[in-house]
Parts: C-alpha cells; sequence; structure tokens
C-alpha cells in the first residue's frame, strides 16, 4: 500500500517571454498537486542568476508556494553569494538548494575557481548556515557522483558533511533504479544521517533528451531501459507513452520503498507531471 505523499517541483528560468508563458501556464497547471516547494535552477555557468532570482521570487508572491532558490559557486566570490542570501531572504525565500554547479563549458569542462569563491559546495552549505534563516537542501547522486568515479563510500562521507554543516534535505539526481535510491538511503542512515533524501523524478518523453540527460548528468541508462525505447523511436507518440510508464512504476516502487516525497523534473511543462500523479493516484 503506497502512503499519501508530498511532491515538489522543479522549473528553469525561461530566457524569453514565450518560455516565460509557459512556465506560469505549467505551474498553475501542477498547483493542484499542493506542492511542499517548487525550486528554480541555475543555467550552466550561473548564466541565469538574475533571472533565478526574479522568477523564484514572483513564485513566492504569486502563488505563496515555498520556494527553493539554487545557488552555485559558479562565478561569484563570497560577498556574491552573501549579496545573493540578502536577496532571497528578502524575496521571503525560505529555502536554497546550495550546489558546486557546472562551470560555463558543462559539466565535463574543467572548474576554473572564481577569485575569493568556493570550489565545492560544502563550502556553500556552511556559508548558507551561517547567515542563517534558510533550509538548505543539497544535490545527491543515487547512480554515483560524475567525479567519484565509482567511490560510493567518498558519496556518502560528502552528503554527510554537508548534512554536518546544516543541510537538511537532498534532491537526487534522476535515475533508473529504485534499488541505487534505497542503497544509498541505507549507507546514510547506517552511518547516523537524519538526511531527508527526496527522489528526483525526470519523465523521459523524447529520445534525444534520455541522451543528452543521461550524458549530462552522468546517469548509466539500463540496457533493458534503453532497448525498450529504441523498439519504439519512430513513433513519438509510443516513446511518451513508454517514458510516463517507466516514470510512474520507478514512483510506486519508490514510495513503496519509503521514499519521504517525490522531486519532478518538469522542464517548465506540466502534462508528464499531471500524467504520472493521475496513475499514482489512480492506483491507489
Amino acid at each position: 500500500m503506497v502512503v499519501r505523499t508530498s511532491y515538489s517541483l522543479e522549473f528553469f528560468p525561461p530566457k524569453d517571454v514565450e518560455g516565460e508563458v509557459r512556465l506560469w501556464a505549467a505551474l498553475e497547471a501542477l498547483e493542484f498537486m499542493a506542492p511542499e516547494f517548487v525550486s528554480v535552477t541555475y543555467g550552466a555557468g550561473g548564466s541565469t542568476r538574475n533571472r533565478t532570482i526574479r522568477v523564484t521570487e514572483e513564485i513566492t508572491h504569486r502563488t505563496k508556494i515555498p520556494t527553493v532558490a539554487h545557488l552555485t559557486c559558479v562565478g561569484s566570490s563570497r560577498q556574491e553569494i552573501i549579496s545573493i542570501l540578502h536577496m532571497y531572504r528578502a524575496a521571503g525565500i525560505r529555502g536554497v538548494l546550495a550546489l558546486r554547479g557546472d562551470p560555463a563549458g558543462g559539466p565535463r569542462a574543467p572548474w576554473i575557481p572564481t577569485a575569493d569563491g568556493f570550489t565545492h559546495a560544502d563550502e556553500l552549505v556552511q556559508l548558507i548556515h551561517e547567515f542563517g534563516g534558510f533550509d538548505i537542501g543539497v544535490a545527491a547522486f543515487p547512480d554515483g557522483h560524475p567525479s567519484s568515479n565509482g567511490d560510493e563510500k567518498k558519496d556518502i562521507d560528502v552528503l554527510l558533511r554537508k548534512e554536518f554543516l546544516g543541510a537538511t534535505f537532498a534532491t537526487t539526481q534522476f535515475f533508473f533504479e529504485t534499488s541505487k535510491w534505497e542503497k544509498m538511503v541505507y549507507a546514510l542512515q547506517a552511518r547516523g544521517s537524519k538526511l531527508k533524501v527526496i527522489p528526483g523524478i525526470l519523465p523521459i518523453t523524447n529520445i534525444k533528451q534520455l541522451q543528452r540527460m543521461a550524458e549530462l548528468g552522468g546517469t548509466p541508462i539500463p540496457p533493458k531501459v534503453l532497448r525498450d525505447f529504441e523498439a519504439v523511436e519512430g513513433n513519438p507518440d509510443a516513446v511518451h507513452r513508454l517514458g510516463i510508464e517507466l516514470a510512474s512504476t520507478l514512483c510506486e516502487d519508490l514510495l513503496t520503498a519509503g521514499a519521504p516525497s517525490l522531486h519532478f523534473y518538469t522542464m517548465n511543462s506540466a502534462v508528464a507531471t499531471k500524467e504520472i500523479y493521475g496513475n499514482l493516484n489512480n492506483a491507489h
């Protein structure tokens, strides 16, 4: 029996007026889910920082839904980060997701430190905690962080340090297998962690999206999933249905395994998230 759970939603800042209209339409269409929070991302290299601040502030004022703004180490000095935190606080933003962030050249590009800035997310967590007044979230990687080269203990050590420094929850990179999430959570709990680890769900609705997201995040695609998508790749409707089916099954399995809530990467569209929500609620 799946217990009633809470949901959270993630959006990215729109690039233009048309994109902004789509974002608000998607958020309005998903408000019925009563999300626990809405988060807004940065672009690569911190490129959308100002839009992130503006959109997150507007969501806070328009909807009264608690908001979580992303904050990265990319391209900002310590003092600039403190200035952003002052802006977040003034905007009524209650939560911050502290990330190292991707360099401007993407996740595989070399890291170039900013003068008087940070190189690791734990430094950012510590600063936000010292600043005070925010719930602090971090990222978790059920398939392993791309830079840890399969060292699962290192990934757990990093999460524990972030928790020690003030983080209270984590949202995960998208993944395909419930067992990966369970293994990570059990490893944390075995070492006394109370960190809330929220599974991140990305409904795959087209083949290019699958390949790109897996490449960017380092997420391995299980052979069966790849075969299933390849079998229908000439039929966009079938690809969409398969993506919704796989994501719905993953959500069911995660909730049965004890996931505290589900975090949907909406890609600024309500369609897939609404379909998965409907599947979960029709099944129980």
